[in-house]
């Protein structure tokens, strides 16, 4: 009697407790189309690459990958996150672009589930008291890069031609902040995302504030935008910088003409150098899948990916999936990863995060600041003009 009743309170339990199998199910929502596209395809293929090695190498767990294009439209990736959901998904990695990020983990954090990311750096995202919403990077890790960089150079004039997206007007502030701090000239350029036709602003800075350096905080269109116009008027400054999405082979390999001596944040050099067996592995596995080396996207996808798939697994075994275990998992790690320690606070902010500064160098991105991490040394005075 006493057995049935046991067998009996232990299958009572069982149908309680929601089953996750040893499959676990990520969503992963990205701009694969629109104007984001060629940002998401980079994160995209780095969240394939976490997969594939996790799927190897875990032992107890696979991941299945469900992916839904968000079209680089906030309304999209809201749709997104629900349709994963439905799909069975336990929890949501990818996003690129603040705006979009903002109201697809609100979506998530509605349904308890852990969305992380590496494609928002806007300082109001960890501020909304999600207990859900994690992010490996910020604004505050781009900015340092490129402001001590331009210092170290000895520029004392510097032009901002900035997004007024929350984002990158986020950074350009930071920067102007820390540039007039130091005494520096500082011309302030903002531009309605819609802008295609950069050649006013550039006059301006040619004529009116004739800086040492342009700084450039936008999306890769602004980038490619800006340097036409630039190529054109040719203004006379002796550096031309951007932040993410600049400092990449695609970058290189699509626009040759414009990225010459260019710089921007990096996390890896091109071709990248990996010592360790993890970048080893990374390497080779992003080799194998996509015939193609790897660049910092990619990095940002695998490792907040790679965290993600650790944290589910770990929160499976302790069948906590169901009652906030993941993000519980999350928190409770301090992990060396590729792009250096990561450790969350209670915001979901990734408390250690630094960038490096790259420059495009004859079809090679040569990391040089900081002098630590430096792969090369910069070509200066470069523009390619």
């Amino acid at each position: 009697m006493k057995k049935l009743m046991a067998a009996s309170l232990l299958a009572l339990a069982a149908a309680m407790t929601p089953a996750y199998a040893d499959e676990l199910v990520i969503g992963s929502e990205l701009p694969l189309t629109g104007a984001l596209a060629r940002v998401g395809a980079g994160m995209n293929e780095g969240i394939q690459v976490a997969a594939d090695i996790f799927n190897r190498t875990n032992g107890s767990h696979t991941v299945k990958i469900l992916t839904v294009d968000d079209e680089s439209q906030p309304a999209k990736a809201v749709a997104a996150i629900e349709k994963l959901d439905a799909q069975g998904a336990i929890a949501f990695t990818g996003g690129y672009g603040s705006n979009i990020i903002g109201p697809a983990s609100d979506v998530a954090e509605r349904l308890n589930k852990v969305y992380i990311t590496s494609g928002g750096v806007a300082a109001e995202l960890p501020k909304r008291g999600l207990q859900n919403f994690f992010r490996i990077n910020s604004s505050a890790g781009y900015a340092k890069a490129l402001h001590h960089y331009f210092s170290e150079q000895g520029i004392e004039s510097v032009s901002i031609i900035y997004s007024t997206k929350e984002a990158t007007e986020e950074v350009a502030k930071e920067l102007e902040k820390a540039w007039v701090e130091e005494g520096k000239t500082v011309g302030m350029h903002p531009f309605d995302p819609a802008v295609t036709d950069f050649k006013p602003i550039v006059n301006k800075i040619k004529l009116r504030d004739r800086p040492e350096a342009i700084a450039m905080i936008g999306y890769e269109n602004d980038y490619v935008g800006i340097l036409r116009a630039a190529k054109v008027l040719k203004p006379d400054v002796k550096a031309v910088s951007g932040v993410w999405s600049l400092a990449t082979p695609k970058m290189w390999s699509d626009f040759p003409d414009l990225m010459q001596g260019v710089y921007g944040t990096s996390t890896l050099s091109f071709p990248a150098e990996f010592n360790t067996p993890e970048e080893k592995e990374f390497a080779d596995t992003y080799k194998r899948l996509f015939d193609k080396e790897p660049d910092y996207l990619g990095i940002f996808g695998y490792v907040q990916s790679m965290l993600l798939f650790e944290a589910a697994a770990k929160a499976a075994d302790a069948g906590t999936i169901g009652q906030g275990g993941i993000a519980d998992e999350l928190r409770k790690a301090r992990t060396d990863t590729l792009i250096g320690p990561v450790e969350f606070d209670a915001t979901g902010e990734n408390v250690n995060f630094t960038h490096r500064m790259g420059q495009h160098q004859d079809g090679k991105v040569v990391l040089v600041w900081p002098s630590d991490a430096a792969t090369g040394q910069p070509v200066f005075p470069s523009v390619p003009w």
